[in-house]
């Protein structure tokens, strides 16, 4: 039977880099807080997340279980939409921005979790529970 990392880690490795990317983006949002004119942008993570990750798909193994849209969106960064428009045209909602962020770093913080657990499951499979 051969190993497959793809099988092990599923899709948190791609969602990983993403979230990283995201992060990012959001950052040079806040960074441009005043700059006038500046229209914050975004990504659209699952659209992101399906080019990177290829044929990944999620799959319900309960009746119980959320469903999910299949509808993506054509572009993957995107200008938000200002919940409040400012005078020097400037986009940026730093409380929206700030929440987004957070966001974005606690599934971040998800997906490593799940992969050092992964990790160590593995390890211990291979040293037989042994360190």
């Amino acid at each position: 039977m051969a190993f497959s990392f793809n099988e092990a880690f599923g899709m948190h490795p791609q969602a990983i880099s993403v979230r990283g990317k995201r992060m990012e983006i959001i950052a040079s949002n806040l960074a441009n807080a005043d700059t006038p004119g500046y229209q914050a942008r975004d990504l659209d993570f699952r659209e992101v997340l399906r080019k990177e990750g290829g044929n990944l798909r999620t799959v319900r193994t309960h009746d119980r279980h959320l469903g999910h849209s299949e509808t993506v969106p054509e572009a993957a960064l995107k200008y938000r939409t200002p919940l409040q428009p400012s005078v020097d045209g400037n986009t940026v909602d730093p409380q929206f921005e700030q929440t987004s962020f957070a966001d974005n770093a606690i599934r971040f913080q998800a997906s490593l979790m799940f992969l050092d657990g992964r990790i160590r499951s593995l390890s211990d499979a291979i040293t037989g529970g042994l360190r």
